[in-house]
């Protein structure tokens, strides 16, 4: 097996060179896949092992010289595809500490920022976002979760389901109508501590692949106002600010799983004898072969254009977000599926490792968006560019 490396594109500078073999050499502990209830206790250990790496900036950043804030994104997604290379469940603890966290560094108040951005970097408390509901997946407009005004502060009211961390986080970024404007002009964003009284999370839940997700609800739940995040009725805008940043990195940490299939396949082929040659020999291998290259090439020119865009260019970058991570996602997931084809036996067999990437791939077509709703917003900015 060859190991990561960064890819070798146009997109990148030497800070990013030095990025990628830091990364590359950070390691976990334990391959083994924990049970739904060991989850919390291992991925507050990643955390701190992530954070005391210095990984963790790449997705909370610090405050820049002129007193800003800005994150690489280019450095981001080598993050990710490095991380998850060596392991989904490590990539999805240094994801969520990005996305429980870029709403408080990019409209947060100082106060906000002090409180939970430090910490959250240095992997001592977990972060988490809670958006999703029961009937409300990716259609954020749809939120019922309500947030009505009562004296200084708010009153919480609703639950969220396929919360990531939901049953550990130490804060929570929530999404909530508070009825400024019908639809998603009508949301805001709120932060919620663990331990707010009527906060209560469900118990963890078994997924097809190991990953922290629980419900919760909220139950009369008094928020105050300092933890309103911007402007009341601004939390659709919040939200989606923080997709466009970590939606391309999706893509990139499908492709970090692809390229450890593609790897553990390369030395599967060559190693192994079939009908007295090496598997490399046959042609149908060979073909199978070029075409999880070329799909992993592909995903990769899409996921680090659009991150290029977002750290050059700047502004929303929506379409060149969604089309790398459809594409990413689509394809590694093809890589996988053809690794798993041809491990034959082995590769459906329980706890091999081309069998655990293919139940961790799968998802990162549905989460941040599912692949449909992808090309609705790729299709929705192409329309728009025509007005």
């Amino acid at each position: 097996m060859s190991g990561w490396t960064l890819w070798n594109l146009p997109f990148f500078d030497s800070g990013h060179a030095d990025l990628a073999r830091e990364v590359a050499a950070w390691r976990v502990q334990n391959h083994e896949e924990p049970s739904a209830e060991a989850l919390a206790d291992v991925c507050r250990d990643i955390a701190l092992s992530l954070g005391k790496a210095g990984i963790l900036e790449t997705v909370v950043p610090q405050r820049d010289a002129n007193g800003g804030w800005h994150l690489d994104v280019r450095a981001l997604c080598v993050a990710r595809e490095a991380i998850a290379y060596e392991s989904a469940m490590a990539d999805s603890v240094l994801a969520m500490q990005g996305l429980g966290t870029a709403a408080i560094w990019l409209h947060g108040t100082p106060a906000q920022q002090e409180r939970y951005l430090d910490r959250a970097r240095r992997g001592e408390a977990i972060a988490a976002l809670a958006v999703t509901e029961p009937d409300s997946g990716s259609d954020v407009a749809n939120i019922t979760t309500r947030a009505e005004r009562s004296g200084s502060g708010y009153i919480l009211n609703g639950a969220k389901a396929f919360i990531s961390n939901g049953n550990f986080a130490d804060h929570y970024i929530v999404l909530a109508r508070t009825g400024e404007a019908p639809g998603a002009r009508g949301l805001s964003a709120f932060i919620v501590d663990t331990g707010t009284p009527g906060l209560a999370a469900g118990a963890p839940m078994e997924m097809m692949a190991a990953h922290p997700l629980s419900g919760l609800t909220f139950e009369n739940c008094r928020i105050p106002m300092e933890n309103l995040i911007g402007e009341p009725g601004q939390g659709f805008k919040v939200a989606m600010a923080t997709f466009d940043i970590f939606r391309t990195s999706v893509g990139a940490a499908a492709l970090g799983m692809a390229r450890r299939a593609f790897d553990e396949t390369m030395s599967r082929v060559t190693q192994r004898q079939l009908f007295g040659s090496p598997m490399a020999q046959l042609a149908g291998v060979q073909a199978r072969l070029a075409d999880m290259k070329v799909d992993l090439d592909t995903a990769a020119l899409m996921v680090y254009r659009a991150a290029w865009a977002k750290d050059m260019i700047g502004g929303r970058c929506t379409q060149e977000a969604s089309m790398a991570k459809l594409v990413a996602t689509e394809a590694a997931s093809r890589v996988i599926d053809s690794a798993v084809q041809i491990f034959g036996g082995l590769g459906v067999t329980r706890g091999s490792l081309v069998e655990q990437l293919y139940r961790e791939v799968r998802a990162t077509r549905i989460y941040e968006g599912a692949s449909e709703v992808q090309k609705l917003v790729i299709a929705r900015t192409l329309l728009s560019e025509q007005r």
